[in-house]
């Protein structure tokens, strides 16, 4: 079967971004990627304001706004304001992460932009919620990281609290948000009429304790720190070989069986301390040390591809050098190309969605510069050259 080229999959939506910094972006990367008409709506320039996101032709600004059109838009001007609310009329989707109060403020929020468009669906972002006693704190990832839980169980036992090394809530919270306005607009395919979609980074994080957060509300067993040992999974964790480190997933009975064949110590598969699940999770520490030794006779390439082989999951620890040169990471292709006017050519990240139907984006286009569109998008909504000329002198756009 052929396949459509990606910039098909969501080609009939209509976006506009308000987003800034890192989540709400996270969020429209997803739904531009795949082709929808993406307008990120900025201050002009020399007004407050700003993305925040790091300079603008740097690595995580060219990751995060690629395939988007960019216009400047004062929206505290009367003038920006009746330009936004045209555009709403002819949108599909509205994405932001301001503070409730500022949208509120602008006249932005979903019960005002519904009034406008009844079809639009309107996607939000905060730190805590839309509600509650935290709803007008500001969010940031690792203040979620903290509050919920992440930090707790993160790092070696007893050296306090770490943080993961990635904006974790603010990249899950825009994937689940983007997921969310999808389900919006298949829900609108049946009733004719759009809805608020909202998530939160604390609410993602809790998410994404998955298991670990389960483990309490099932049990009420509070986790702690495990390093880089599997905290329910005896035999899971990272060991250090002859020349490195590496990953081992010895789990369960057989995997257990498994690994004990491969590392040739007949006795350990019978130890009266590890021969069960429920006895090496009984006997950790044992275990652990026990497993350190026995690895750490071999080179770690050894273990992989033995291993591996033997249907044991084992896997080194790369660098994010060694990520890129690994050959399975160059055949999924996740490194894309984007051609900038200024910058040249260079590498980001692609996406990690393989669809039947439709193609992977192959060329990702470049991260507009401010306000690039700016002019299209006013002809677009039917403003002459003259209003076009007047608005731009008036710092409206």
């Amino acid at each position: 079967m052929s396949r459509l080229p990606a910039s098909e999959a969501l080609a009939r939506f209509k976006v506009l971004d308000l987003t800034r910094v890192r989540a709400g972006p996270t969020c429209v990367r997803q739904l531009a990627d795949w082709g929808a008409d993406v307008i990120k709506i900025e201050m002009p320039e020399g007004n407050v304001g700003g993305d925040m996101g790091g300079p603008r032709h740097g690595p995580d600004f060219q990751n995060l706004h690629r395939n988007k059109r960019s216009i400047t838009l004062d929206l505290k001007q009367p003038e920006g304001a009746e330009i936004f609310r045209k555009m709403v009329r002819g949108a599909d989707v509205v994405v932001e992460n301001f503070r409730p109060d500022v949208k509120a403020k602008l006249g932005i929020d979903y019960e005002s932009l519904r009034q406008i468009n009844p079809r639009i669906v309107y996607g939000s972002i905060s730190g805590f919620g839309q509600d509650g006693p935290y709803r007008e704190n500001p969010g940031f990832d690792q203040i979620a990281q903290g509050m919920g839980g992440l930090m707790s169980i993160t790092g070696l036992p007893g050296q306090g609290p770490v943080r993961v090394g990635i904006a974790i809530n603010d990249t899950s919270a825009g994937i689940l948000l983007a997921n969310g306005i999808v389900l919006a607009l298949l829900a609108r395919e049946r009733t004719g009429e759009g809805q608020w979609v909202h998530t939160s980074l604390l609410e993602a994080q809790i998410f994404m304790l998955d298991f670990q957060a389960s483990r309490y509300t099932m049990k009420g067993e509070v986790a702690k720190q495990e390093g880089n040992f599997h905290p329910t999974s005896p035999g899971t964790g990272m060991f250090q070989t002859a020349d490195g480190y590496i990953n081992i997933a010895a789990s369960g009975d057989n995997l257990w069986k498994r690994f004990c064949e491969v590392a040739g110590d007949k006795e350990l598969a019978t130890h009266p301390d590890f021969a069960t699940v429920p006895l090496r999770a009984k006997n950790r520490a044992a275990l652990i040390a026990h497993l350190n030794d026995l690895v750490r006779s071999k080179p770690s390439a050894y273990w992989v591809e033995a291993l591996n082989k033997a249907g044991v999951p084992c896997g080194p620890i790369n660098t994010i050098d060694q990520v890129f040169a690994d050959p399975q990471v160059q055949h999924l292709k996740i490194r894309r190309p984007v051609d900038h006017p200024t910058l040249g050519s260079f590498d980001i990240i692609g996406q990690p969605i393989h669809m039947s139907a439709f193609s992977q984006p192959e060329r990702l286009r470049p991260t507009p510069d401010q306000g690039q569109h700016t002019d299209e998008v006013l002809r677009e909504l039917g403003y002459d050259a003259a209003a076009i000329t007047a608005l731009h002198a008036k710092g409206a756009v």
